[in-house]
């Protein structure tokens, strides 16, 4: 019975899947990215990243153990050489499933499978993000400091720029202002008069009125002699 057993036998007998796997894992250790079915790159996985995390330990006894899986010098010289030291402050995940297409003829899942570590284009695309959102960060108290830096400065300025023309232009006003009352004062004692005789036309007047009546009584006085 195999009650436990969930690995995936990928249609093999044991043999020729344990050498499937591991000409796969030295072409991945070599070539750094393979093509192959999303099953098989399931299955990989779990059998190449633990001899990744055994590269750490550059020791003898190491090398020995990931040659027995291996079965080539070559890949296990790339693994401790070139692979192990940039993996070396990664804890686990050291590699990535991509799925691509389905197979022409089975219709198969294909997947690219290949190390984190050595996708340039990925990680300087990270790198520039992460630079990005560095420098557009920014806290409520830093924008508030912000605007009252700018805010300062031009409340310095512009008074000291607007104060020359403000005096000139006092100097300008008090010196009409007090040509305008000069010409005032000379003028005024001349304006009394007027005021006077306009006083002594407004008496004139009534008496004109007074005599209007007598004239007409006249001829009255003379209507009686003449009867």
């Amino acid at each position: 019975m195999r009650h436990g057993k969930k690995f995936n036998h990928l249609g093999r007998k044991k043999g020729h899947r344990e050498a499937m796997l591991s000409n796969m894992a030295a072409s991945l250790l070599t070539h750094k990215r393979i093509f192959t079915t999303t099953a098989k790159a399931k299955a990989l996985r779990v059998y190449v990243e633990p001899l990744i995390t055994r590269s750490k330990d550059n020791t003898t006894h190491s090398r020995r153990v990931v040659f027995g899986y291996l079965q080539s010098k070559d890949a296990v010289n790339e693994l401790f050489t070139t692979i192990a030291p940039k993996v070396a402050d990664r804890p686990g995940g050291y590699t990535r499933i991509l799925k691509t297409h389905n197979r022409l003829g089975d219709n198969a899942d294909m997947c690219m499978m290949e190390l984190v570590d050595f996708n340039e284009a990925m990680l300087e695309a990270k790198s520039s993000k992460s630079k990005a959102k560095s420098g557009t960060k920014r806290t409520r108290r830093g924008k508030k400091t912000d605007k009252t830096a700018t805010a300062t400065p031009v409340a310095e300025t512009t008074p000291v720029e607007e104060a020359k023309p403000v005096v000139e232009d006092a100097v300008v006003v008090e010196e009409t202002a007090a040509s305008e009352e000069a010409p005032k004062g000379e003028d005024a004692p001349k304006k009394a008069p007027k005021k006077e005789v306009k006083a002594e036309t407004a008496k004139k007047k009534p008496a004109a009125k007074k005599k209007a009546p007598a004239k007409k009584a006249s001829p009255k006085k003379e209507d009686k002699e003449e009867k």
